[in-house]
Formats: structure tokens, C-alpha cells, sequence
């Protein structure tokens, strides 16, 4: 049976390998493992060690502490957003975000205030 904590780690994982590009492939080849383990680690079957996070959090260029955030959430904090809690499970949106982040810095920030203007009048 898996543990909430593991598969909120697990999810943690799999967002940041697909916000950076990378397959379960090249994460497992960067920490040396075979990319079923990675499966298995996204999913929650299987628990991650202290020292394999560790490596995890190196290939990923985040903290060790990354893979924690938003885990003592409740459901009444998560439901008072208006995001989604689980948004960077959704492929689109990180697909979203990495074309996002692939704009020049400029046209970026114009894009960013045009959303926030059409944000404010909804």
C-alpha cells in the first residue's frame, strides 16, 4: 500500500522532470538507476531513500526541500486557491509553462501583463 507522502513525492518528481524536458530515461541514467525504478518512484510503489533524493534533487537542480512543498496543505487551504492544486500534473499546463520560459525575456514580460490584465476582468 503506498503512503500519501511517497506518492506526493513521487508527483513532485514527475513535475519536475517534465517542467525541465527530461525522460524517466536520462533521470535514471544521471542518478545511475534503471528508469522502471523511476517509474516506480513517480507512482509512489516504491519509496525514495534520503541519498537517492539527494541525487534526484541534483539532476533536477532543486533542494532536496522542493520535493516536500505543499505536503502539510489542507484541503481547506488548497480549496481557497484559485489554481488547482495538482496544476503541474496536468501535461498541458506544463507544456504551458515550458514554451512560456522558451519566449525572450521581453516579449515574456509583455505576455505575462497581457494575462494579467485578462485575469483581472474575468
Amino acid at each position: 500500500m503506498t503512503h500519501p507522502v511517497d506518492v506526493h513525492v513521487g508527483k513532485r518528481i514527475r513535475h519536475r522532470r517534465w517542467l525541465v524536458g527530461m525522460t524517466q530515461q536520462q533521470l535514471a541514467e544521471q542518478v545511475g538507476i534503471k528508469f522502471q525504478q523511476i517509474q516506480k518512484y513517480e507512482t509512489g510503489a516504491n519509496r525514495v531513500s534520503a541519498s537517492r533524493l539527494w541525487d534526484i534533487a541534483e539532476a533536477l537542480d532543486v533542494s532536496v526541500s522542493f520535493f516536500f512543498e505543499g505536503i502539510g496543505e489542507t484541503k481547506d487551504e488548497s480549496e481557497k486557491s484559485a489554481v488547482p492544486s495538482d496544476l503541474m500534473g496536468d501535461k498541458e499546463a506544463l507544456d504551458l509553462v515550458r514554451s512560456y520560459y522558451a519566449i525572450p525575456e521581453n516579449q515574456r514580460r509583455r505576455l505575462f501583463e497581457l494575462a494579467r490584465v485578462l485575469s483581472d476582468v474575468a
